[in-house]
């Protein structure tokens, strides 16, 4: 990354950091007057420069909710993680809701947590069994998902922060406007000079599906959210992982390998 690139944002730790014991002070990277600069991948950066005074705006309201007693999810460092990975690697897009509410969940990929997170969120669970069932890849102890996003898996949150212990609590402030932004530069590349970049949508629940306007005619797989209150009214036998994997073979691509990596002893499965 030069100095040149319109770069926003200041790229997270190689792992992207617990999101625990984060200082209430330290300053969301996206903060006015922040420079924007070396902070995501730099297609990243050309893409959603223009969302660089709706992000000053959302870091203000955020830094207002955090002086007033709230803790702000996931860590600053990891607000922006989902665009660390380069746009260009991206060929399949699964859409979430928003972080996990619980503090020491959320770590800025859709559904993933931190290795050490016991128990693991019950929708990561519905997952892992769909997963099981899907591709018999048995339920893996931990819940890091980064693997798939090393793969060219977007793992993007329509809103990107939470209040801890108020699921929803900070969505219509913006946030889904810069993930439109982020959704139609990934769709914009898929359809660009008539290459036809390889790329598959997931859209898991009612909120992911309001992205459909967006896709055109990328390949998608739709179906209820793995969440207790709706995996079994249509996640639960969905088999998205394999057809996934068809529908990116039929594009030219390489499948993805959607076993979770193993983190030492103990979390073998």
């Amino acid at each position: 990354m030069n100095s040149n690139d319109p770069t926003l944002f200041s790229l997270p730790p190689a792992h992207g950091g617990s999101g625990r014991g984060t200082p209430d002070d330290m300053q969301f990277p996206f903060a006015a007057p922040a420079a924007l600069t070396d902070v995501m991948a730099p297609d990243w950066a050309r893409a959603l420069a223009p969302a660089a005074p709706a992000l000053h705006r959302i870091a203000a309201g955020l830094q207002e909710e955090r002086a007033a007693g709230h803790t702000v999810l996931p860590a600053p460092e990891n607000i922006l993680r989902a665009f660390s990975r380069p746009l260009s690697d991206v060929k399949v897009l699964l859409i979430g809701q928003d972080p996990y509410p619980t503090p020491g969940h959320a770590v800025g990929l859709s559904f993933s947590v931190d290795p050490a997170v016991r128990p693991l969120p019950r929708s990561l669970n519905n997952i892992y069994k769909e997963l099981h069932a899907d591709l018999g890849i048995e339920p893996c102890t931990h819940g890091d998902l980064s693997g798939w996003s090393d793969q060219g898996v977007l793992l993007l949150n329509r809103v990107l922060t939470v209040r801890a212990g108020s699921a929803g609590s900070h969505r219509k402030r913006g946030w889904e406007q810069i993930t439109e932004l982020a959704v139609r530069a990934v769709v914009g590349r898929h359809l660009a000079d008539g290459s036809r970049a390889p790329l598959v949508a997931v859209l898991w629940g009612n909120d992911a599906r309001s992205i459909v306007p967006l896709l055109g005619d990328v390949p998608r797989i739709e179906s209820a959210h793995p969440s207790p209150l709706s995996a079994s009214r249509g996640f639960f036998g969905s088999r998205p992982f394999s057809r996934v994997n068809e529908l990116l073979q039929q594009q030219g691509a390489g499948p993805i390998d959607w076993q979770p990596a193993r983190y030492g002893k103990g979390n073998a499965f």
